[in-house]
Parts: structure tokens; sequence; C-alpha cells
């Protein structure tokens, strides 16, 4: 009978099992866990000799399925040690999710064909073809960029030669999967295949199938979201992670992890090659370069002779008095232009609905969630106050809930309030408009990609999601309707957070024959920030980045670890807040600061409070974590959140 150690998709650790056969680490197998029968992974643990072997139950059946790899074991475990994550939480993200179920008619994935389309290279781009092509174990290189120089085109080529010259599989990590048909499009017209697609708008069936098929070996390239990561590759040769400084790779539920850092770990227990691209670094990413750990790969100017969009900054202090206007007298002349011109606009402001506020005039109360301490956002087209962190909803009410007044008002402005007034000022426009709430579906972004591509749209209004590497051959001008708007507040990121996200939607115009321009309006034009935007000047701000965070030590030149401590009873949670404080260790190198009240202090009907451990590069932060949560004694009914690296502070 062998004593053996069982891990469950779930959040705990391994249970030890009795099992009649001889079973080897990576073999799945059915168990009852209390009272339900799930299955689980023999993990690669020595179980607990001294556990009564009596007390101990039986393994109920070994599946029919080959093992699981001992690369993706590792890296699982790798995981769940950096993030003080239990494994088991961390092999959910790993698990086919119908494990056991055959597919009656499973995709077949077409090999890619490396050799079904060449493009002719620039001579800079071809250096840097080589010399991607001459990665062949672990490296890693900032494939760096600006705004169309055929970044995707160049990596492309160092798909082919993997594909050409091994049998090995290759995955593309992309931030938002819902926006990459024009990726896909290009991929198929290069290699003249689609690839396997990996991200959770997938249904049950295909996903179960593409497992199988990157676990077999048959899905050469795949494509996907974070957690294609956790896939069960049999033989990794390359990684690619396209705009790598993009926010969205940071998990902010469940495991809380970063899929660029992620993904560094896991070339390197495949000892293969990974490609970080963008055209906007970030600092971490640029720190390596300039340490010497990654290579650093410069393509400096766009593909085909395209020329950088001219930047204009507007002074929005200096506006004429008069009824509130949000496109400026400078961004509506250019508007005319373009429409004059046949041209297209795109007119940018990273804030969804019609207003982030709505207030009384009589008494100043201001329409707040009832679960979250944040405001209401009101939706113009469907009539609704919402909050964007919760959920919450309620028709706009026509009375002041406080004193009765109809004299309620909204303030400021988000895409819809933008849109609206550029109706009004140029009603024979075609105009469309573009957020995360009116895209439902790929199939609702590929429908705008073709609107644009055919003209039938002279200009599209969004939010962030505009800044996402899409080419529109026509567009001509970005406006920028509020370049302050990011920079408020006390996140660490916020600045590098802001110039990444309007370098990347300036990018969007111009990217062929014609000359583009951005116009940007501030209220705050001598920031450091607008300036180097202005300029074109990325270095200049990546410096003043890097030497601030060096003199801060703040990451990557320390470590940062959050705490975030909720509960619905909140004066337990402040109690138990304070007993946590109390028993932090004292070592040298570690500062906690805190406690304090998240800045959103309540979240779906939870008190929040925050604690930030800073410590050196030297210090294991893992180690001294679980040193003090190991003493600590937190009520069922209080939550505490860790996040290694936190990359929001909300």
């Amino acid at each position: 009978m062998q004593r053996l150690s069982v891990l469950f998709p779930v959040a705990l650790g391994t249970y030890d099992y009795l099992s009649d056969e001889n079973l080897t680490p990576g073999t799945f197998v059915s168990a009852q866990l209390g009272r339900k029968k799930l299955v689980g992974v023999v993990w690669d643990k020595k179980p607990d000799e001294s556990y009564p072997e009596n007390k101990l139950k039986k393994i109920d059946a070994v599946l029919p399925e080959p093992p699981l790899n001992k690369q993706t074991m590792r890296f699982i475990n790798w995981v769940a040690g950096y993030t003080l994550t239990p494994v088991g939480a961390v092999l959910k993200m790993a698990l086919n999710p119908e494990m056991g179920k055959v597919s009656k008619k499973p995709l077949i994935f077409m090999p890619p064909n490396p050799h079904h389309d060449q493009i002719h290279f620039s001579p800079s781009q071809e250096k840097v073809v080589r010399q991607l092509c001459q990665m062949q174990k672990f490296q890693v290189a900032l494939l760096d960029g600006v705004t169309g120089s055929g970044k995707t085109e160049v990596y492309f080529e160092k798909t082919a030669d993997v594909l050409e010259k091994t049998n090995q599989q290759i995955l593309v990590l992309l931030p938002e999967i819902i926006l990459t048909t024009a990726w896909l499009n290009r991929f198929e017209k290069r290699f003249g295949v689609k690839p396997a697609l990996w991200h959770s708008s997938l249904t049950p069936k295909q996903r179960r199938d593409t497992w199988e098929a990157v676990r077999n070996g048959s899905a050469r390239v795949v494509v996907g979201a974070r957690s294609a990561l956790f896939l069960p590759f049999t033989d990794l040769g390359l990684i690619i992670v396209d705009e790598e400084h993009d926010p969205s790779f940071k998990q902010e539920e469940g495991v809380l992890y970063h899929a660029r850092d992620m993904a560094v770990v896991r070339a390197k227990i495949a000892d293969c090659p990974l490609i970080l691209a963008s055209a906007t670094p970030s600092l971490e990413t640029y720190v390596h370069t300039h340490q010497g750990d990654y290579l650093h790969l410069i393509l400096a100017e766009r593909f085909a002779g395209a020329r950088l969009p001219d930047i204009q900054i507007t002074d929005m202090r200096q506006k004429e008095k008069g009824p509130i206007q949000f496109i400026s007298k400078d961004l509506q002349d250019a508007l005319k232009e373009k429409l004059d011109k046949k041209e297209q606009s795109l007119l940018f402001l990273n804030r969804r609905g019609y207003a982030p506020l709505m207030l009384c005039r009589n008494c100043g109360h201001r329409l707040q969630c009832p679960h979250c301490s944040a405001w209401l956002v009101t939706h113009k087209g469907d009539k609704n106050l919402q909050c964007h962190h919760c959920g919450y909803h309620l028709p706009v009410p026509k009375k002041c809930p406080v004193c009765q007044a109809e004299n309620l008002v909204a303030c400021g402005p988000g895409v819809e309030r933008v849109a609206e007034e550029t109706i009004s000022l140029f009603p024979d426009a075609k105009i469309a408009q573009i957020t995360s709430e009116t895209l439902k579906n790929p199939k609702d972004f590929e429908t705008i990609i073709e609107q644009m591509d055919n003209g039938e749209i002279d200009i599209l209004i969004g939010t962030q999601i505009l800044a996402k590497g899409h080419h529109f051959s026509n567009l001509t001008l970005v406006g920028v309707i509020d370049a302050d708007m990011g920079l408020a507040g006390g996140d660490l990121r916020a600045g590098e957070r802001t110039f990444q996200l309007i370098q990347q939607v300036m990018g969007r115009a111009g990217r062929e024959s014609k000359k583009g321009l951005a116009i940007l309006q501030s209220y705050n034009p001598d920031n450091l920030i607008i300036q180097a935007l202005q300029k074109n000047d990325r270095s200049a701000f990546l410096n003043e980045e890097m030497a601030t965070r060096k003199i801060l030590k703040m990451p990557p030149f320390g470590k940062l670890a959050s705490l975030i401590i909720s509960g619905k009873n909140q004066t337990l949670t402040y109690q138990t807040v304070q007993k946590i404080v109390r028993h932090a260790p004292q070592q040298d190198g570690v500062l906690v600061m805190g406690p304090v009240v998240a800045p959103i202090s309540k979240l779906r009907g939870k008190y929040r409070y925050r604690l930030l451990v800073k410590t050196n590069k030297q210090t294991n932060i893992q180690n001294y974590l679980h040193l003090w949560m190991d003493g600590a004694v937190i009520p069922p009914s209080v939550d505490v959140r860790i996040d290694i690296d936190p990359y929001s502070f909300f």
C-alpha cells in the first residue's frame, strides 16, 4: 500500500491518501475530499509519515490521462510560493476544466506554415530579426519599437524560425483577447492558419479541446490571456509577451500575479527565449535592460517610411469663458480640417459613461454607491447611475434623495458626454463610441474595425481600449480630452501609466503615408510627463522616473507587498488590523507602513484597511510575511489579502 500526497484544484494544500498502485507525481486521480469526489494530481511532495495510516482514505480511481508534466508542476509550485497562494488555487488555473470528458469532435489545429507569406524588412528590422533568431536557450529580449515600427512582423519571423527548425510550441500573451481580431488576421495572413486560442470567453468544449491540444503538442502556437501561462505545454520553444507594459497583465482577483514576471519564470523553467514587446516599456523591464539582464533590441523608425505624429499641447487654463466645452477650440478646428480632407479622427478619454459624478445644486449631496465608497457614474444611454466597482445601478432620479429638490446635475465628462458634444459640433459627421461596455464580444470590435477601414466612421470616441495597437490607415488626428486625468492620487505608477497610455493612443495617428497630429488638452502643461510627451522624449521621462524610484528604494529598486484587510463589521475589522500591526516582526531592511483606510474604503459592502510592506532587494519578503501571518489570529469574517508586487493601490 503506497502513501502519497494529492493536490486538488481548490485553495488548499496537499492531502495524504493510500493507493494500491505505485503512482508517480503528476498522475491524475479521483478521491474523496470532505463530502465531494474531486479530480486531483499526485504531487511531488513527501507525505507525512507520522500520520496514522489507518486514518487515511484510499484513492478512488486513477484517471486514464497522461500525467501532468514536471515543468508545469514546477511552475505551479513556484507561483504559489512567490505569491503566497495555496498551491491548489494555482493548480486550478492549470487543469482542464472538464477533466475526463472526451470531445466527440475535437478541434484539429493545422500546423502553421512558416513559409506561407514573407515580408520584406527594412535594414533595421532585418538586424533585429537576426538577433532574435540567434536566441536559442533562456534569454530575455526587450523588442522596443516605436508605434507602427513593425514589432509584430519582426517577432513573427522568430516564430517562423522556431516552427521551421523545431517541433516546439510557442506561447503568445496578449493583454486584451477581445481586441485581437486584427492580430489574428495578421497571423493567419503570415502563417496560413489561425493559432489556438485560450481565454475566458471560450466555451467549456473549446477550452477542453485547446487544453488537450496543448498537452498532446498538436497546438503549435497558442495565443492567450495571462492564464495561458498555466497550460500544460509539452515542450515550450518560445514565449512572447506583446504590450508587456500593459497593466491588464496583472491579475487582481484570485491568485494575484503579474503575467509578464511569471512569463520570465516559465521561460527559465522551459529554458526557452522570451520576447517582451512594447513601444512604451515598463520601468521594470527598462531597468533590466540598463543592468544588462535583458537584450535590448530597438526599432526606432516606423515601417515603410511613415512618420511619427506632430504633438501639440492645448493649455485648457487659457480657454475662453462661456458654456462648458470639453473639446477645445484648437481641437475643434483640427477635427473640422480632417473632416474636410475626408480623414479620420480619434477622441480619447479614459472614463466610461456620461459623467463621473451627479450632485444636487441645492444641498450639495453627491450620489454615492451604498456598497462602495465611490460616486455613481451617470450613463445617459441607458438612463442609469452605475457603480463601476460592484455593478450596483439605479435609474437616474428626478429629485435629490436628501432635500427632494429637482436640481440634480451631472458633473465632468465621460465618453458619452464627449460624444454628445461632438455630435452637436459636427452634426453631419459619422461618429461612433467604443468602450468596454459597448463591446460584448470580439465580433463587436471586428465590426468597428471594418467600419473604420471602410470609411464609415469619421470620428471614433473611446477609452483605453483604443490604445491597444490598432492600425487605422486613414486616421490622422488623435485628441486627448484630459491628458492630466491619470496623474492625480498617490499611486506609485500613476505617472508611468499615464505616459504609456497617452503615447500609445497618440501612436494611432498617421501610421501610413499621411502625416498625423496629436492634440493633448491639459490643465498642467508644465508637468514633466506632459512635456516629455510633447517632445516625444521617452528616455527623459524614464530616466527621471528611474532616478526617483532609486532614491525612494521603490520597485524595481526595492520590494513591496500590500495587505488589504476587509470585513463587513467595521469595528471588528479595524480591531483585527490593529492586532496584526502589533505582531509585525522587527527586521532590518523591512518597513511596515500603515494601517491606513484604503483609498476605496468600502468595496462590495466590506470596509477596507491597507498595510504596505517595503523591503530592500535582498530581503526575502515572502519569508517575512510567512513569519508574520503564521502568528496572526484572524476572525473568520475578516479577509486578509496579500499582494506581492502590487500594481494597484485602491
